[in-house]
């Protein structure tokens, strides 16, 4: 008998109907001869009435200044709530199943509220339920730290918790149900001739991730990474088999070294402008400014000239208030996107860059910065091209066949 892990985003268990789909995905695994260990998110998106971003809505009226561990207590409950329910609906099934707080599944974390790591998982009550023929339903995205207070995982930390617990209990693999048929080649509301990925590398799938792709979070596909389990990440609404996430796939090779494309709206573009060319070494000072501030930065560019680098929009309002402070000469656009291009199959492979250059050329696509690494190349376009630039990317590398 296999430990398997079964994670059900928000989009997938928003109504009955969906849970009761989910349901019997794991009553499918019952039958098959696996102990499913299942993993839920809170349920819906923000308005829905349980969804994480309905509840700080629902503080926020009253004030936006909350204590990060009173957020965290608040942010908790959605998933909680989902959990419940899950088990009721499987209940009417004929399943029996328990469910757990992040806390009661063992997940120990550090005392980062709002984006904290886990430290360790006791997976006891979790092993204790599988042998008692008892489904255990982990509310995701929280732990509890060594103090016992409630911690959450960041964005995206229900994939975390379905890994981490993968790998406490050695599951033979974890199974992510979402709304879409796979990892799919594109975004299909941008490029509509995208298609589903049969297999990715678990750095491809961490890449696309980093850069803009909403399949799975980067940390739960390194913690899986690391202890070889595989990940099948597939739709709730039918049995196909969707995209398997594995170990040993170096990505695609021949004629298309690229994997996938992908991209990234929610950005903001700073430029430091020293005033003189002498004031170029503070201009510099601005990395640690920014770090010791807590401030992520991706996309550098540092010329004589200019210092520049893109952070998320919701940082905008701090990070302008952070350099005002500290006197730095700078301007800031929110007009640009970073249209990636992602694969395993470009790493000392030549010419990649100059079918990009050539792509967007032809379509009359100004670049504004590039980036590389050995499995993503990134350019920095107008926000008005984002989708153009996807497509003509999309229809280089010849990802539609």
């Amino acid at each position: 008998m296999k430990i398997i892990v079964q994670k059900f985003g928000g989009t997938s268990l928003d109504t009955q109907e969906k849970r009761e789909i989910a349901a019997r995905h794991i009553k499918s695994a019952v039958e098959r001869g696996n102990y499913p260990v299942v993993v839920v998110s809170a349920m819906g998106r923000k308005g829905d009435p349980y969804a994480t971003d309905t509840l700080i809505n629902m503080v926020y009226r009253v004030s936006e200044d909350i204590d990060p561990r009173e957020k965290d207590m608040l942010m908790s409950c959605g998933e909680v709530i989902s959990a419940v329910v899950m088990v009721q609906t499987l209940s009417s099934f004929g399943l029996k199943a328990r469910a757990l707080t992040g806390a009661q599944a063992g997940i120990v974390t550090d005392n980062n509220f709002g984006d904290s790591s886990v430290i360790k998982v006791n997976p006891e009550k979790i092993m204790e339920l599988i042998n008692s023929n008892i489904i255990p339903v982990i509310a995701g995205f929280q732990g509890v730290n060594m103090d016992g207070e409630i911690t959450t995982l960041g964005r995206g930390g229900s994939d975390t918790t379905a890994s981490v617990i993968g790998a406490a209990i050695n599951a033979s693999f974890i199974e992510i149900f979402t709304d879409v048929e796979g990892v799919m080649t594109a975004d299909p509301s941008m490029v509509d001739k995208a298609k589903i990925l049969d297999k990715v590398s678990y750095n491809e799938v961490c890449e696309l991730a980093y850069q803009g792709a909403r399949v799975l979070h980067p940390r739960a596909a390194e913690i899986a990474m690391r202890e070889g389990i595989p990940i099948r990440v597939r739709s709730i609404f039918n049995e196909n088999p969707g995209t398997i996430i594995q170990n040993g796939y170096k990505g695609i090779k021949g004629d298309r070294p690229v994997t996938a494309v992908t991209s990234r709206r929610n950005i903001i573009f700073v430029r430091v402008i020293p005033r003189k060319v002498a004031e170029y070494a503070n201009g510099l000072a601005v990395f640690k400014v920014l770090s010791k501030n807590g401030i992520s930065v991706d996309f550098i560019n540092i010329r004589p000239e200019a210092i520049s680098f893109i952070i998320v929009d919701e940082l905008e309002d701090k990070v302008k208030k952070i350099l005002s402070d500290n006197n730095f000469n700078f301007e800031i656009a929110d007009d640009f996107a970073k249209v990636s291009v992602v694969g395993g199959g470009m790493t000392g492979r030549p010419g990649v860059m100059a079918r990009i250059v050539e792509a967007l050329s032809r379509e009359n696509i100004s670049i504004y910065q590039t980036t590389d690494s050995h499995t993503t190349i990134s350019c920095l376009v107008k926000k008005q091209e984002e989708k153009k630039a996807l497509n003509a990317l999309h229809s280089a590398f010849k990802l539609e066949e």
